[in-house]
């Protein structure tokens, strides 16, 4: 039986309680999850790379067959050259869907044979994005049931607080 191996892709800057809860879950359903952080020079950080892979590794060390990396370029390719049959997504709301509809349709076009499975952010975590994380944390509010403990430390010491 041919391992099923899936890729979860994402900027994680940073890594929220919903990303965990999607992690969780996709590790009960795959052989292997990799997490996989999306490099984009284009974009700016509150973490760098090396910060966000050590934060998700430290928060997701107790689940054997989830690992952490970090890629360039096309989602697809990347699952590809990680022999991954699919490729794993969370939504939170309608407008995710929209998004995701297109990108997943255009993974197909590359790539027929990765597959894009959508799973629903559970009802705790459904409003939390790491974009309203850090636009919390900077205004000086408190994130700490959003994401894990780890995460939070790091957070405290980027806004001095």
């Amino acid at each position: 039986m041919t391992e099923r191996i899936a890729v979860y892709p994402g900027s994680f800057d940073p890594l929220t309680n919903g990303h965990v809860d999607i992690i969780e879950r996709g590790a009960r359903i795959f052989d292997k999850l990799i997490v996989a952080i999306a490099q984009n020079s284009r974009k700016t950080s509150l973490f760098d790379v090396d910060e966000r892979m050590d934060m998700i590794e430290q928060s997701v060390s107790h689940f054997s067959n989830v690992t952490v990396d970090a890629f360039e370029g096309l989602t697809v390719k990347y699952a590809i050259s990680k022999n991954a049959c699919a490729v794993l997504r969370g939504l939170r709301a309608v407008a995710d869907f929209e998004y995701e509809l297109q990108m997943a349709n255009m993974n197909r076009k590359i790539s027929s044979n990765i597959e894009t499975m959508f799973m629903m952010t559970s009802d705790k975590c459904f409003f939390v994005s790491s974009q309203n994380v850090k636009e919390v944390a900077r205004l000086g509010g408190d994130v700490e049931e959003l994401v894990p403990s780890q995460v939070l430390e790091k957070i405290k010491k980027k806004f001095d607080f």
